[in-house]
């Protein structure tokens, strides 16, 4: 039970994110997020701080936005939401739903026992496999297939994983042969490449590198800048201020030192080599490894706290004013379990607090 809510964060639980604007909120969604505009408004991230802290878990905002409780646990916004729970059941898996007369009999795998509700929520998260939401077809639900969303990239066999630690402030990402990019920081690993801007390019191109069988080209702009002109430009004026000084004792962008070697040597730039020596070939080559390096993704590694899924309950079955199921009389929709989620920092918990306010309110 709340087990998501249990590694959120690693294990702090990331409340919901900072953010003010509900405007920019929603396009943090990549699924969802226009339908939820409404929705927002309705229970806003303001909402979330002020339903928490009025039921006294102090929560405050830290780096990127995050919100986080004060106690820095978990267990503190668990234990805040099972008190609320008039009663608890759990070890009991749903085996089937039945609605007779506006009722509906919830029977349970593996016995005979059943339970019979005026109205139910379903806020069983989402499904690492369609036969998971098999239950919710089978009553008439459109289903969205559930892919793998928030995960890092594996770069097997490639030089860049020796520079495992390295972060990287600010980078433009891209999958070569689309229009997805994310911007942000990067960390390079033992595995490849992870960290904020490859989860965020992550769940924006979720289903299109599910299509590729996580098989395809990583861009990386390292200095963040899209103009290749402007530099050229820089790097010319750079040869022409610092003739004499070696391209390893120049670093550039801010970029860290491993890093920076290390893209010399990918630009076929000698350490030791002065700048008054480079001509236009190797600074164009230099610019090219700068703003456009191509690293090949073979799969994708998904630990602890990415583990959102992309998919679930479409929302064309669902009546967002009230999260009602549009083809099942009471019943509702909550979390992750519908085809709503977004990239990493409280949101897409703040998409389970929203929805779940709307729908507890039962239409």
């Amino acid at each position: 039970m709340l087990a998501k809510v249990k590694i959120s964060g690693g294990g702090r639980c990331n409340v919901t994110n900072g953010c003010n604007s509900i405007s920019e909120l929603v396009k943090a969604y990549p699924r969802g997020g226009r339908c939820l505009k409404k929705a927002f408004h309705i229970f806003s991230k303001k909402d979330t701080i002020s339903w928490f802290e009025s039921r006294g878990v102090k929560l405050v905002t830290q780096s990127y936005g995050c919100v986080f409780p004060q106690s820095q646990n978990s267990q503190t916004i668990i234990d805040c939401l099972t008190s609320q729970a008039k009663v608890i059941i759990t070890g009991k898996p749903v085996n089937s739903i039945t609605i007779e007369n506006d009722k509906l009999e919830i029977g349970i795998s593996n016995s005979d026992e059943s339970y019979t509700f005026n109205n139910v929520i379903a806020t069983t998260g989402g499904s690492p496999k369609r036969a998971g939401l098999h239950w919710l077809e089978g009553l008439g639900h459109k289903i969205s297939d559930p892919v793998p969303s928030l995960f890092s990239f594996n770069i097997p066999n490639q030089h860049v994983t020796q520079l495992m630690g390295i972060v990287v402030d600010n980078v433009i990402l891209g999958i070569q042969g689309t229009k997805i990019k994310s911007e942000g920081v990067l960390l390079i690993t033992h595995w490849g490449m992870s960290g904020p801007a490859i989860l965020m390019l992550s769940s924006f191109a979720a289903r299109k590198v599910s299509e590729m069988s996580y098989n395809f080209n990583l861009q990386v702009n390292w200095i963040s800048q899209p103009n290749n002109e402007l530099v050229a430009t820089e790097l010319f004026e750079q040869s022409k201020s610092n003739p004499k000084k070696q391209l390893a004792n120049a670093r550039l962008y801010n970029l860290p030192e491993r890093l920076w070697e290390y893209l010399l040597a990918k630009a076929e730039l000698p350490l030791n080599k002065k700048w008054e020596e480079l001509g236009k070939r190797a600074i164009n080559k230099l610019v090219e490894t700068l703003t456009n390096d191509i690293y090949q993704v073979k799969g994708k590694a998904i630990h602890k706290e990415e583990f959102v899924t992309c998919g679930g309950v479409s929302l064309e079955s669902v009546d967002l004013n009230t999260m009602q199921s549009k083809v099942c009389k009471n019943f509702h929709f909550a979390g992750e379990v519908l085809d709503v989620d977004a990239i990493t920092g409280g949101l897409n918990l703040q998409a389970a607090w929203t929805t779940g306010y709307i729908a507890g309110q039962l239409g």
